[in-house]
């Protein structure tokens, strides 16, 4: 497995810049796009409406981008292309506030604190753990928690890429699965309530559906994925050495800086100020008509101010704790370093929003010349027809959903155009809608973790060419595919299990 995985990383490191490769694709789509075209490829399907939530029987042609239409569409599209590409803000705001508080030593204070309090065999569990809980956060664990990780590692002497791997893996692999119920859930059952209502308008499931599922699925997948990281990731890097860094991760500034500092005065004044925005934070969304609620149903958790600003709270609440940490421990003087702070951090995305643009130009042609949908639809097709058990289409279902996943990596998207397909067809043949939803989660998951059309991908990068500046593409591809594989093995046989032996999904 070393020698294959070893093979993987040269082969993938020497591909051109991930820029060049996604320009290459590009022209590949345009031309492909217009080929389809003029061979009138097209598929039939039922689809649901995300607005309405209703069933509707459409028909998706390929269309080109090489006629005056589709050349209209490039020309006029680059900017609203990547204003629309939503990953870019999340990374610029988030990181206004995380810079802030790593310039400062606040993370490196926490990850110290947190290696102090913790058993040596435990702080691999306790990040994979938090890794996947932080779906209920939407994406703010990519920001957040996969740094965190390979900072964590570093700090106790493993291998900070090995600690960057694990947290990525529970952060993207195991993203449709979470002990608590997340506004994802809401989504996914509620297409899944319209596509059931096409056989069986008296049969519905709740939110709760694949609770006991979810539950298990994240205290197994912590398992696996710790594993995985100790006895093949580990190994296989052997002994990090920080001068093959350089500049890059040997004793960052702000590590120094901590050391020197008052740490126990900082974190008393980081404590301070993180309890003064949770009270404030506490005003604006408990009780009745609080401002960050639903104004129409009073939720907090969903569709509401809260969470569809959540990404903020995260920026303010580093921003507030990082600054005071900073003043408390000496390692900021004034708000001229707090800006510097947050000028450094924006100054190290260079690279990554350049990459991000031609991404976001790239997904905008994909979608545009719908390759996407008839691949998918088509191949959903020919597994539907095929005269399988329930069990073995199920399998099927996966193993098709998780090939897509390369393609198309948002879990609403894709649901939104399988749902329909499947969930009334093995509801026919007897199966409860639970138990498609639930192999849904597992397939739509763990291939966003080797998929360059994951919108972080390129971020996770960045993030490894901090501990070697020599990573790539392909080291990340070779650093994850054990993770998809054992993922994959381990889920999919605990489903076989819960689906032979009846166990209830959910609530």
């Amino acid at each position: 497995m070393k020698r294959i995985l070893d093979v993987v990383e040269k082969a993938g490191n020497k591909v051109p810049h991930p820029a060049m490769i996604f320009l290459s694709l590009m022209v590949i789509v345009i031309v492909l796009s217009h080929i389809l075209h003029l061979f009138g490829a097209s598929v039939t399907q039922q689809v649901i409406d995300p607005v309405t939530d209703k069933i509707l029987t459409n028909t998706v042609a390929a269309r080109s981008l090489l006629t005056t239409e589709g050349i209209r569409f490039i020309y006029a599209s680059v900017i609203p292309n990547f204003m629309s590409f939503t990953a870019v803000g999340l990374i610029i705001v988030a990181m206004i506030g995380v810079g802030v508080a790593e310039a400062s030593g606040l993370i490196q204070a926490l990850i110290r604190k947190l290696v102090a309090v913790s058993p040596g065999w435990a702080i691999g569990y306790i990040l994979v753990f938090v890794g996947i809980v932080s779906s209920i956060a939407a994406d703010a664990g990519y920001l957040v928690l996969i740094p965190l990780a390979g900072s964590a590692f570093l700090s106790v002497g493993r291998h900070p890429l090995a600690g960057l791997a694990a947290g990525f893996a529970a952060v993207a692999a195991a993203f449709t699965v979470n002990m608590l119920i997340k506004p994802l859930d809401a989504v996914l059952t509620e297409f899944t309530n319209d596509a059931i209502h096409l056989v069986n308008p008296a049969l519905s499931i709740d939110l709760t559906a694949n609770l006991w599922f979810s539950i298990a699925s994240v205290i197994v997948l912590t398992v696996v994925i710790t594993f995985i990281t100790q006895r093949v990731i580990e190994p296989r890097l052997g002994k990090y050495n920080p001068e093959d860094a350089g500049d890059l991760a040997g004793t960052p500034d702000s590590a120094e800086a901590a050391v020197k500092g008052d740490e126990p005065r900082g974190l008393k004044f980081a404590a301070f100020a993180l309890v003064v925005v949770l009270v404030l934070l506490g005003f604006l969304t408990i009780g009745p008509g609080a401002a960050l609620r639903n104004p129409e149903t009073g939720a907090l958790i969903g569709n509401s101010p809260f969470m569809n600003g959540l990404i903020a709270v995260i920026m303010v609440v580093f921003l507030v704790a990082g600054a005071a940490y900073g003043f408390g421990a000496g390692t900021m003087k004034n708000s001229t370093d707090i800006i510097k702070a947050m000028e450094k951090a924006l100054a190290g995305l260079g690279s990554l929003i350049l990459l991000l643009f031609i991404l976001s130009q790239f997904i905008a042609y994909f979608n545009y010349s719908n390759i996407g949908t008839i691949l998918a639809v088509s191949m959903a097709d020919v597994l539907k027809s095929a005269s399988v058990p329930p069990l073995l289409l199920l399998l099927g279902f996966i193993v098709v959903v998780s090939l897509i996943d390369i393609l198309i990596s948002g879990a609403i998207a894709k649901w939104a155009l399988f749902a329909p397909i499947f969930v009334p067809l093995l509801v026919q043949l007897g199966v409860a809608p639970e138990s498609v939803l639930a192999a849904y989660r597992i397939a739509d998951s763990p291939m966003n973790v080797i998929t360059p059309l994951n919108a972080y991908f390129a971020l996770i990068v960045v993030f490894a060419q901090k501990y070697d500046p020599k990573a790539g593409v392909g080291t990340i591809v070779a650093l994850m595919i054990p993770y998809v594989i054992a993922i994959y093995a381990i889920w999919t046989l605990l489903f076989i299990a819960w689906f032979l032996l009846g166990i209830p999904w959910g609530l």
